[in-house]
């Protein structure tokens, strides 16, 4: 439901005084999005599998508690990864990778469920 004028005009005093008050917390708010966030805390969480899973090659033969506790830094870090990339959804993915809209082309997925829909040959 889109606004009335009059709560538009009330939204546009409010922001104007917030900007004559506070400009830093109105910069910090506007350079701030939720995909950023997730987006930072992605990074953070690949670099913790990747020093998970070195931790799980080096240490293996060596000890068998740090190779699974390193296993762990590493399950811990991807269920970091997963959340956060839900959080982001689909469409704000692409703008944090940069990828161009538009149609994507059928992917390996698509292929098989086209497959799996055809009817079976009675051939054989």
């Amino acid at each position: 439901m889109p606004l009335s004028e009059e709560e538009q005009k009330i939204l546009r005093e409010i922001e104007a005084q917030l900007n004559a008050t506070d400009p830093a917390l109105v910069d910090q708010v506007t350079r701030t999005t939720v995909y950023r966030h997730a987006g930072r805390n992605i990074r953070f969480a690949m670099i913790g599998a990747i020093a998970g899973l070195v931790i799980v090659l080096t240490q293996f033969t060596n000890s068998t508690a740090i190779a699974v506790i390193g296993f762990v830094v590493m399950l811990g870090s991807l269920l970091v990864v997963s959340d956060n990339l839900k959080k982001m959804g689909k469409a704000s993915i692409n703008d944090f990778f940069g990828s161009r809209g538009g149609t994507p082309r059928p992917g390996f997925v698509e292929a098989l469920r086209d497959r799996m829909r055809r009817e079976p040959d009675d051939s054989a």
